[in-house]
């Protein structure tokens, strides 16, 4: 079983090795000694270190409060999601799964010894409540890898307490640097050890920033590179159960397809294409639950907002009772998809696309040339199922319509967020004119799907003895919100359609 929290700390260096007087840090009543703790930990990457480069640590440590396996993900500069697993031999399985986008089939080996002996504080408020720990490290690092190296130095970290105010480090920070304490250079322990010892010159290599881009081609393709590395980092979050993790990475499977599709002149379809029906299947797997808890949300959201007088029968349990019974439970599923090996499969193709990518004749032209053609051809197409859809009388036909207008939508938004570095405002505003566009018409399909819900479960209702009464409140209204979309949209396009600028 792993364990989370979250973990806000500072580190920082100084020509004297010892701990500043912090008394006067405002709201720190009392600086209380709590020892010196002997820390070892051994810390553990591929043979090409992708953990390290993604800054993610993984050691094995004994001695302290904390003895066991730690996993940390960056969250922000400062901030680290830390999981926790009990001390073990071999690498944790819960938590070789969270690097297994990363670590694919790679051997996770002992790659840095870090010795430390810590001297703790306890920075305690007037009532003796934990405001942080901080602490000076003596560290001696040994690199365990071929050509080895060791090192040594002190530093200072302070950090905060659980549910602590961040706010209050900068309190402590002030009065270090007055101190003449300096924040550290090293992100990590392990960041420091890994680049001064004899893998420096590896490491700054890695530390290099791609081109900036200049061809069509290198607009579309930092744009895919970016949904990829999407994919690969929201992972760790998705197996967790992070919220809106699956909602995210299901999007930057659909922005990498979409791509493909849009930029058809720049990237051969002959190879992006059965990457991008790898990518369908697995939006589909990502989607297998998402869509349902949507629909019972809105459902509920629904119910909430009707008069006592209106609810009539167990309409609530009906509903929980339905969600549950067509929920398939696939949080399991999930993981075991996410394991296997046609995702695997999925990843290295998506590496293999960036790093090696099929490029036509088009991608080496000039970006202000090239992309705005795309765009304007996904818009095109766009404008004739809008207008086809605004033409159609109310009903199942200009249901579909719109439905087919929501997923064109999408596609020239995430065709104008491709070319937005390059093409400027025209194209963010674009982009911005068709998430909206998206969230009116994506109202009208959620409307669509709730009356087909309503619909079946007014059936099991009826036919359990119960009132349907309130069904048909519900069904009344959602056909009221979609009619609304309907009378919206020969207002909204015309705007829209005028603003096209790219």
């Amino acid at each position: 079983m792993a364990d989370t929290k979250r973990e806000i700390e500072r580190k920082y260096e100084s020509d004297d090795s010892g701990l500043p007087d912090l008394t006067g840090v405002a709201g720190v009543a009392a600086v209380i000694d709590k020892g010196v703790a002997h820390l070892d930990a051994t810390y553990y990457d591929t043979h090409d270190e992708r953990l390290a480069a993604s800054s993610i640590t993984l050691r094995r440590r004994t001695g302290g409060t904390d003895a066991g396996w730690h996993l940390k993900f960056p969250v922000a500069p400062g901030v680290r999601d830390e999981i926790q697993a009990p001390l073990s031999d071999t690498v944790p399985r819960v938590l070789a799964g969270l690097l297994r986008s990363r670590v694919r089939d790679a051997e996770l080996r002992p790659v840095v010894r870090l010795r430390s002996d810590r001297d703790v504080r306890h920075l305690v408020d007037a009532e003796g409540v934990l405001l942080a720990e901080a602490s000076v490290d003596a560290v001696r690092a040994e690199r365990l890898t071929e050509g080895g190296g060791a090192v040594q130095w002190t530093e200072i970290e302070v950090e905060l307490a659980d549910g602590g105010d961040p706010g209050f480090l900068d309190k402590v920070e002030k009065r270090l640097r007055k101190a003449g304490v300096r924040p550290s250079g090293s992100a990590s322990k392990l960041a420091r050890a890994l680049a001064e010892t004899d893998g420096k010159r590896k490491r700054r290599r890695k530390a290099g920033r791609p081109a900036a881009p200049e061809t069509a081609g290198d607009h579309v393709l930092a744009y895919l590179r970016a949904q990829r590395d999407a994919i690969v980092e929201l992972d760790p979050a998705v197996r967790r159960d992070v919220y809106d993790s699956v909602h995210r990475m299901r999007v930057a499977t659909r922005r990498m397809r979409s791509a493909f599709r849009s930029y058809g002149l720049v990237l051969d379809r002959a190879v992006t294409d059965p990457i991008g029906e790898e990518l369908k299947w697995l939006a589909g797997e990502l989607g297998v639950d998402r869509d349902q808890e949507v629909l019972t949300e809105r459902l509920t959201a629904r119910l909430d907002e009707l008069p006592r007088t209106l609810l009539t029968g167990p309409v609530r349990t009906r509903l929980r009772t339905w969600a549950h019974a067509r929920s398939s439970g696939s949080r399991r599923r999930l993981i075991a998809v996410l394991d296997g090996k046609r995702y695997l499969d999925l990843l290295a193709a998506l590496d293999t696309l960036v790093a090696d990518p099929p490029v036509l004749k088009a991608a080496d032209g000039r970006p202000s040339k090239v992309l705005p053609k795309a765009v304007r051809k996904d818009f095109g197409k766009l404008t004739e199922l809008v207008e086809q859809a605004i033409e159609l009388p109310s009903g199942t036909d200009r249901d579909l319509a719109i439905h087919e207008a929501r997923k064109k939508c999408k596609r020239t938004r995430y065709s104008a967020e491709a070319a937005a570095k390059a093409l400027g405002e025209p194209a963010v505003d674009l982009a911005r004119s068709m998430k909206s566009l998206q969230g009116l018409l994506g109202d009208h399909q959620d409307s669509v799907m709730a009356r087909a819900a309503l619909r079946d479960l007014a059936g099991q209702a009826y036919g359990a003895g119960e009132s349907t009464f309130t069904y048909g409140v519900l069904y009344g209204h959602e056909e009221r919100r979609a009619e609304l979309v309907e009378l919206d949209l020969p207002v909204t396009w015309p705007t829209i359609k005028g603003d096209m600028e790219v």
